[in-house]
């Protein structure tokens, strides 16, 4: 068990920390200035280092410093107010019981706190890792509990798998962090298979309004989890006593439906709308906005999958690497069918928990029942679910005998990362062809005429399946190339860059036309935060624009060595390298391969770098 070591002298208590917190930030507020620790150091005459102790609560500090400290800001230090850096002495028993108050926990728990390193960030990590520490819970954060020479990815994994609460600091730039979408998303797969649903998702948004969007995956993920945000540092203890209080409750029994699974204390619905697959126009990362400016089009894939939804047994199947805008597109589909008067219904698997796909008869009661009540209608599977027939019977007799009926116009059906079911074979075979026997009836029968089918993937569909059942190989196929030289031109001029045709191939040299990749280039380029050349220098690095997204790809890699094994041999070659069908297939799904018949060469060169430099261990 890992435990925070603390040094003699007297720390604040979480009553104290609260009241010098509060006055240092009435004070700054009051003379206009940042209240940092060199103000502060001239107001009070304590050092600069002996305050940064006391307002951590880290290190024991002089109790006369502490004294100096609150006299200087009129504060009276009483003895609620401070206890001894080290707990297990006798003589600070009966202090440290003065913490229950403050949400002692009868029991420990192991909570992770994960915060990037920036300020205000960083701060409020800290003080929350020494409340949690100072009455016996373990914590572990990247800064204390990752050494020189570990690996990050393994350690980080460990933390999740370990923790019961996942206490996660969300800044204002997280909708653009694959790193902590993957971690949440990490944690909620963690959840679904476990019975005791943890690690338990406490986010705190740091500096970031509740109001303010989240992208598509991370207000998925979030679904339903109470949120709380912290504006200014008089907030640090009203949060901390927030979060002591809740690791002090015993959690509530978990309800027996699948879409409650949440538990109560952290349960809050803040809307009855599920999450859309888009996301702000803004952000260089998620999926792109029906309304924003900056989706490029590929024409005329647009006009051609606008046409076809609009026909009878329309089916359309978008196929492209992550991060290549399918989701942009499909939401762009589903909004032109809204605007023909037509029902639509988002469905992204990603997000369905792992139980679902027990076996098929849950998945295709999940299915309907998610359907339905997207549509507003009342769950009625007892009344058509009969075992006799079988499930995918069942689930036909669902849409064609209540569900379409129900509705006067057409629906359509956007079902978004349908690889998730690939990896349940036993389901996949079943649910695919069921989707193919629909579009089949739809060209006989009237009431399925209603049913139109968006299905969007990321790898090629490895599933052995009859030719004759496979929806893979009927209606629009869609492959989304990557932008080429004049969309690009276009996107930066939107972007208020005039660029020429040199500087556009200066980009695709290091990138190519990845969408997400140039957006975000662009995105940083227009902002003044780097020019292109610097970009050209800096893109591999750790400090690079690209480099929470090059640490979330690498871990995507080292969870899966074949995969590793494989990016590393592609990496390092310079004529194409044959993998195995299926290591090929998921490189390419995961957007860091073009496939060149059955040989791979790296998408770009910048992953051509990266991945040779922090894979050439391997092998």
């Amino acid at each position: 068990m890992l435990k925070s070591k603390r040094s003699r002298g007297r720390i604040l208590t979480v009553s104290g920390l609260k009241k010098l917190n509060e006055t240092l930030q009435e004070w700054s507020d009051r003379l206009n200035i940042r209240g940092t620790l060199t103000e502060i150091e001239a107001e009070s005459g304590v050092g600069i280092d002996t305050v940064s102790k006391i307002k951590q609560g880290r290190e024991g500090a002089d109790l006369s410093k502490i004294r100096q400290l609150f006299a200087a800001f009129d504060l009276t230090l009483t003895n609620d107010d401070h206890r001894s850096a080290k707990l297990d002495a006798a003589e600070d028993v009966g202090e440290s019981d003065n913490l229950a108050a403050a949400g002692e926990t009868a029991s420990s728990v192991k909570v992770f706190i994960s915060y990037r390193s920036a300020e205000p960030d960083r701060e409020l990590g800290k003080q929350l890792e020494t409340a949690l520490s100072a009455i016996g819970h373990t914590v572990f954060t990247a800064d204390n509990n990752i050494r020189l020479g570990d690996n990050w990815f393994d350690r980080i994994n460990f933390f999740l798998k370990e923790c019961d609460y996942l206490v996660l600091l969300l800044p204002p730039t997280v909708s653009q962090s694959e790193i902590l979408t993957y971690q949440v998303q990490q944690a909620k797969e963690l959840q679904d298979s476990r019975p005791d649903k943890k690690p338990i998702i406490l986010p705190i948004r740091v500096g970031f309004p509740l109001n303010a969007p989240l992208n598509h995956d991370l207000r998925g993920y979030l679904y339903r989890i109470k949120q709380r945000e912290w504006k200014t540092t008089a907030d640090t203890p009203i949060i901390i006593e927030e979060v002591l209080n809740l690791l002090a409750e015993t959690p509530a029994p978990l309800p027996e439906e699948a879409e409650d699974l949440t538990q109560n204390q952290v349960l809050e619905i803040s809307s009855d709308e599920i999450p859309q697959p888009v996301a702000e126009p803004e952000l260089p990362g998620g999926q792109v906005d029906v309304a924003s400016q900056f989706y490029v089009e590929r024409q005329p894939i647009e006009e051609r999958c606008y046409q076809t939804i609009v026909q009878p047994s329309a089916l359309i199947r978008i196929k492209a690497p992550r991060q290549m805008g399918k989701t942009s597109l499909m939401a762009r589909i589903l909004h032109h069918g809204s605007l023909q008067g037509y029902c639509t219904v988002p469905l992204t698997f990603q997000l369905v928990d792992k139980a679902v796909f027990a076996d098929l008869d849950q998945f295709l009661k999940w299915f309907c029942a998610y359907v339905g009540r997207e549509l507003h209608l009342a769950n009625q599977l007892d009344d058509y679910w009969d075992e006799i027939f079988g499930s995918k019977v069942n689930c036909k007799d669902y849409f064609e005998k209540y569900i379409l009926p129900q509705i006067d116009s057409p629906l359509i059906l956007g079902l978004d990362e349908i690889d998730r079911v690939f990896q349940y074979p036993d389901i996949a075979e079943d649910f695919l062809g069921l989707l193919r026997a629909w579009h089949e009836e739809s060209k006989r029968r009237d009431i399925w005429k209603k049913l139109r089918l968006i299905v969007v993937h990321s790898t090629e569909v490895y599933i052995p399946m009859n030719i004759n059942q496979s929806p893979f190989n009927v209606g629009l196929p869609v492959d989304l190339p990557e932008f080429n030289h004049l969309q690009i031109q276009d996107l930066a001029a939107r972007h208020n860059l005039n660029w020429s045709d040199a500087e556009v191939e200066q980009l695709t040299a290091i990138i190519g036309g990845h969408p997400y990749l140039v957006r975000v280039a662009l995105y940083h380029i227009s902002q003044s935060d780097l020019t292109l050349d610097e970009l050209q220098e800096t893109a591999t690095s750790d400090a690079g624009i690209y480099s929470d997204h090059l640490r979330r790809q690498l871990w995507n890699l080292e969870e899966y060595p074949e995969l590793a094994e494989g990016m590393r041999e592609i990496a390092a070659a310079d004529i194409p390298v044959q993998l195995k069908s299926m290591q090929a297939f998921k490189l390419d799904s995961l957007g860091l391969v073009k496939l060149q018949g059955n040989e791979c060469v790296p998408r770009n060169e910048l992953y051509r770098q990266y991945f040779r430099s922090h894979l050439s261990a391997i092998g």
